[in-house]
């Protein structure tokens, strides 16, 4: 699938990888090496819970190729970390964070997340702040969602917890924005941030649309043309492996949902839209509208149109989904 490219960044991600042990790792990279051009190699991300990251597990990740963590924190505040069935208590988020740097690891991002249903202003700033003390190159904040089948969409459904209100919301990512501003991060995309020269280099790959291969049940690939997604099901999953027979289902996009996911992906990056390389990739009439159905919004101050770029204001910021939705074309075909 890769047609014989370098492989530039790898990402453990999607679930606990960090519950692997030394062994299975060890085999995974093994395999990798094995099988593909490692030679460009740049950036190997693990994602990890504070409560897996022992002395003894960092040291172990340091032997191998792992040169970037990202732990899932959350929050800094025990009650909210119960609320969201967090097995980590504040002490050990700090406790793996501060091991993680002494044992030579210096590219670590976290995750938080806000807009939880009892969240204060006072809370959301404190968590922010100890963020930043803790001398962390990247932060990724999002903001809670409901899922369904999930405990907290079961709670949401019995009025048990109540969503925050929109304007709440813009006030937790107003100060998100500025705390991690004066603590020297770059806000790169709408939830990351990170200090110069540590942006995630696996993730801007996608908002750059470059091709990417997805190993695991429930992954995703992307060759270019097409996206694929392999089964949930572990246990399809394997029995397509060692049948070599992979079971997944695969999309080929159109000239409008390739036209789409750029307009997605790009406009919510700090170097937003590039229109000539627009018109470039999809012709002259999705030029056309894109710089039509932009004009109110650079005219309301929401987008900033320069030297070709078309990108997020400040403001803009804010209602980016209704702004790219604006901008997306709907295919006639489908």
């Amino acid at each position: 699938m890769l047609a014989n490219e370098t492989v530039r960044t790898v990402y453990f991600g999607g679930g606990t990888p960090s519950r692997l042990q030394q062994k299975h790792i060890e085999k995974i990279f093994d395999t990798l090496y094995a099988e593909f051009s490692m030679d460009n190699l740049v950036e190997v991300t693990l994602e990890a819970n504070p409560d897996d990251l022992s002395p003894a597990y960092i040291g172990m990740l340091r032997r191998l190729p792992f040169n970037r963590i990202s732990i899932g924190i959350q929050s800094f505040n025990d009650n909210e970390l119960k609320f969201l069935g967090r097995r980590h208590a504040s002490q050990d988020a700090v406790r793996a964070v501060k091991d993680c740097q002494q044992m030579g690891f210096d590219n670590i991002s976290i995750d938080l997340m806000y807009g939880l249903p009892n969240q204060t202003l006072e809370i959301w700033q404190s968590n922010l702040q100890r963020a930043c003390s803790l001398g962390v190159q990247h932060i990724s904040a999002y903001h809670l969602t409901y899922e369904e089948n999930t405990p907290l969409y079961g709670l949401l459904q019995k009025g048990k917890i109540h969503p925050i209100d929109e304007e709440r919301s813009s006030t937790f990512f107003t100060r998100l924005i500025d705390t991690l501003a004066e603590g020297g991060f770059i806000h790169y995309e709408i939830s990351n941030f990170a200090k110069p020269g540590y942006f995630s280099r696996h993730n801007s790959s996608y908002w750059e649309g470059d091709k990417y291969l997805g190993l695991g049940p429930s992954a995703h690939s992307f060759d270019g043309n097409k996206r694929s997604w392999n089964t949930a099901s572990l246990t399809d999953y394997l029995n397509g492996v060692f049948s070599e027979n992979l079971s997944c289902e695969t999309e080929h996009l159109t000239l409008y949902r390739h036209y789409n996911e750029f307009i997605l992906t790009r406009l919510r990056t700090r170097e937003g839209i590039d229109t000539l390389e627009l018109k470039e990739r999809f012709g002259e009439s999705l030029y056309r509208y894109c710089l039509k159905g932009a004009q109110k919004f650079i005219a309301e101050n929401l987008l900033n149109f320069q030297n070709n770029i078309l990108k997020l204001t400040r403001k803009g910021i804010f209602i980016s989904d209704g702004i790219i939705s604006e901008l997306m074309q709907v295919d006639t075909n489908e």
